[in-house]
């Protein structure tokens, strides 16, 4: 199903969709079309918790007219897993789609799925067991991405940044290295209120431009108690990394907020997550966009919450 979300042609205004409540977006850029990855909120809730059980894609061609491909992995999917359909990321790697998720396994703890698929808009199949388990509560919030030498990287992590060395089948990570811990330092990420004593909370964000790796992520500022978005970059993939600043301030309506950064057709994108459609609350989140530009540093500057973006050709 395809619908013009926009009473102009030219323009689209958030959030992008409007018809159920999305979270943790996670665009991904194919040929000439960028995919949407989102978590999914329910409208009902159980025990007054997120209650969130698909993951959801759309996509555009124009970032005005938006395809809805409905669920394309879900907790059905995953024998293992019982509940938390939390924040994706989905990357293409020799003509084959493999989606990320965070998941609440049958047996207690939070562990990372991986989806696979032919077709970005699936249906994803489970790999069958966790990617990553280390029998914590830090295995949330995966970011993918592969560097121009081939090689893979996932981060992930709440309260603390870590990673691993993925291989080239993209489902299995280099156990030598193992799971990396990132110095969680105050030059990395900035004094906060998280755990870490960092202003680092959670939803990385891994992507590289120009020489220059950014991690982008949702961060809690001293005596602040929603999310901001904030960014760190680095000269390598593992760090060191260096604070940036604040990309997105707490002002949403939701104590959360989840980066997903994406250039496409020549345009920088940074979609977001916010309470503003009907009903809109802590468990019941809608996903925005907003252009941006970076300076010619590489730096951005603080990124304010918008109406929506143009249509481009």
């Amino acid at each position: 199903m395809t619908e013009t979300m926009t009473e102009e042609k030219t323009f689209h205004k958030n959030p992008i969709i409007k018809d159920i409540y999305t979270a943790d977006p996670a665009p991904m850029v194919y040929g000439d079309t960028l995919y949407l990855y989102t978590t999914h909120d329910e409208d009902e809730l159980v025990n007054d918790f997120y209650t969130m059980n698909d993951w959801r894609c759309f996509s555009t061609k124009d970032m005005v007219n938006w395809t809805d491909h409905g669920a394309i992995f879900s907790l059905d999917d995953i024998g293992w897993a019982d509940a938390r359909a939390w924040a994706p990321q989905a990357v293409e790697r020799n003509g084959k789609f493999y989606l990320y998720c965070p998941v609440h396994k049958r047996n207690g703890g939070m562990a990372i799925a991986v989806g696979i698929s032919d077709s970005p808009t699936g249906p994803f199949k489970d790999l069958g067991y966790p990617l990553v388990d280390e029998g914590d509560w830090n295995d949330i919030d995966p970011t993918v991405f592969i560097d121009d030498d081939g090689q893979a990287y996932l981060y992930f992590g709440n309260p603390e940044l870590r990673y691993v060395l993925l291989n080239e089948n993209m489902i299995t990570y280099d156990k030598e290295v193992g799971i990396v811990k990132v110095p969680m330092t105050e030059e990395a990420f900035a004094k906060g209120s998280h755990d870490t004593g960092t202003s680092y909370g959670e939803g990385p964000w891994f992507y590289k431009r120009n020489d220059l790796y950014y991690m982008v992520y949702a961060a809690f500022g001293v005596g602040k108690q929603n999310e901001h978005l904030a960014y760190s970059t680095s000269d390598s993939p593992t760090g060191p990394w260096k604070y940036g600043g604040v990309l997105m301030t707490e002002e949403g309506g939701v104590f959360t907020n989840h980066p997903g950064i994406a250039d496409f057709k020549g345009h920088s994108y940074l979609f977001y997550h916010t309470g503003d459609l009907p009903g809109g609350s802590l468990f019941h989140r809608s996903v925005c966009v907003a252009e941006f530009t970076y300076n010619e540093d590489g730096t951005i500057n603080p990124i304010p919450k918008c109406d929506g973006v143009e249509k481009i050709n």
